[in-house]
């Protein structure tokens, strides 16, 4: 091909590069104009930490000098005597907004790794305008760089239940850390869960949260003991009672039969577990509609478990039925989890006489809202939790941190502290009223299931107990 040839072409290249730049401009703008407020401040935050990378990662320790010429410079260089300058390399760094702050993706270079970026994640926050500024592993070589602009823990968010079954059931879906990243639980194979804090926190929105994500499913049935009212029509889960196979409200007696009851069907499914499913852990294939999740509820949990002070016979009477209460939900804590029960225990102080240390803590997962005293926090998440004071809950209290909670997350060094949704009382309602034909007695789920003759089992397996004949 001639020049002139390559000449002719050039125009119509020319062309199609300004189309190109015509059509990424229009795509930009588009963006711009149907991104939200904070978004859009997002958005020309970004535009500066481009602009503004190449002068600012030298300044913060985040480049190295190449001394070695490039073949490029050394083809240009004709007086041998001359050597070539040296190069100053930055990490390449791509940016996208969201309306919480930026999220950048970096390469590392020699000397220049994952500890350099961490160390000038201080700068950079300041550089950049933003609250804070972490700094994670992507992959080997390379970082994620999350500044927040809006801290997300002072931000309310509501959530609106959609009534669609969860693609995964027991993920259990908390909210935003920090950094405005999601966090999430997994609950399969996990035997019970403590939610602490003070009234008025969170800790029920929190958990009407989780049922309405779960409702939708008739693979999970729920159980309500809501210890702060007479009946539990009275109480948060009132909206939510459709859904609920049972409920009971503060009455020990009542809640004795409920946690017995639960107890009864434990026992039922560990001796006809493999003769049913043909395995001996039901979330080795996960829960169905013959054989249900089981989510017992038990708010105010410290009303069924304390200790009741007195010589006279009604005291006496009270404290022996509050023994039994914590003796039978220990039983589902410890050999519920394989056949699919799973126990939440809300409290205000999760401390020894509110939540039994024999049940408390062979719970795996906790999360505490705001609380008044370190010894309440340890209580509700350890004695790690001194260690860690910029996450402790007692720095919650202020009503700005309503909704906020702090967790201890496996895989991740320290504490994490989270933004949980509200979920409104109405949402509840509908999701409750829209899902209660789903509701089902589990116990009367498995007898179906069971061989002619052969009756509900109330003996344990593990001490020997075999199936009742009819």
């Amino acid at each position: 091909m001639t020049p002139n040839e390559v000449m002719g072409y050039a125009p119509a290249a020319a062309g199609a590069a300004l189309a190109l730049i015509a059509l990424w401009a229009v795509i930009w703008i588009v963006r711009y104009v149907r991104a939200d407020t904070e978004t859009r401040v997002s958005i020309r935050q970004a535009v500066r930490i481009r602009r503004g990378w190449k002068r600012l990662a030298p300044l913060c320790g985040l480049s190295v000098t190449d001394k070695m010429p490039t073949l490029t410079q050394q083809l240009a260089t004709t007086d041998a005597s001359k050597t070539p300058k040296p190069r100053v390399l930055t990490p390449k760094l791509k940016v996208k907004p969201d309306r919480y702050g930026v999220v950048g993706r970096a390469n590392c270079l020699p000397k220049v790794g994952l500890e350099e970026f961490q160390k000038a994640a201080p700068y950079l926050a300041d550089a950049w305008g933003c609250t804070r500024v972490s700094v994670t592993q992507d992959k080997p070589g390379h970082v994620v760089i999350r500044g927040v602009r809006v801290d997300p823990l002072l931000t309310r968010t509501t959530r609106v239940p959609t009534g669609e079954v969860p693609k995964e059931l027991a993920r259990w879906h908390l909210g935003l850390d920090e950094y405005a990243q999601p966090v999430s639980v997994d609950l399969a194979e996990v035997p019970g869960v403590t939610v602490a804090g003070l009234p008025g926190f969170g800790k029920t929105s929190n958990i009407n949260g989780f049922i309405c994500d779960c409702a939708s499913s008739p693979a999970v049935q729920f159980a309500f003991a809501d210890g702060k009212v007479s009946s539990p029509a009275e109480g948060d889960y009132a909206d939510l009672l459709p859904r609920a196979f049972a409920a009971v409200g503060d009455d020990l007696d009542e809640a004795n039969k409920l946690f017995r009851r639960i107890v009864d069907l434990r026992r039922a499914r560990s001796s006809s577990i493999k003769s049913v499913l043909g395995r001996r852990d039901m979330w080795h294939g996960g829960p169905s509609r013959s054989w249900p999740w089981v989510v017992l509820i038990i708010d105010e949990a410290h009303t069924y478990f304390r200790d009741h002070k007195g010589s006279d016979k009604e005291s006496k009477r009270l404290s022996a039925l509050a023994a039994e209460n914590a003796r039978l939900v220990e039983d589902l804590v410890k050999k519920g989890r394989s056949v699919g029960i799973l126990v939440f225990l809300a409290t205000q102080k999760s401390t020894g006489d509110a939540i039994p240390t024999f049940i408390r803590d062979v719970c795996p997962v906790g999360l505490s809202f705001a609380q008044k005293t370190a010894d309440a926090a340890v209580a509700a998440l350890g004695e790690d939790i001194r260690d860690w004071p910029d996450a402790n809950p007692v720095q919650l209290q202020d009503p700005a941190y309503v909704g906020v909670a702090v967790m201890k997350l496996s895989g991740k060094t320290g504490f994490t502290r989270l933004r949980t949704p509200y979920v409104a009382e109405a949402d509840a309602a509908r999701i409750a009223a829209e899902t209660a034909h789903l509701t089902a007695d589990p116990a009367e789920l498995l007898a179906a299931q069971l061989p002619l003759g052969v009756s509900l089992d109330k003996t344990d397996p593990d001490e020997g107990g075999e199936p009742l004949a009819a």
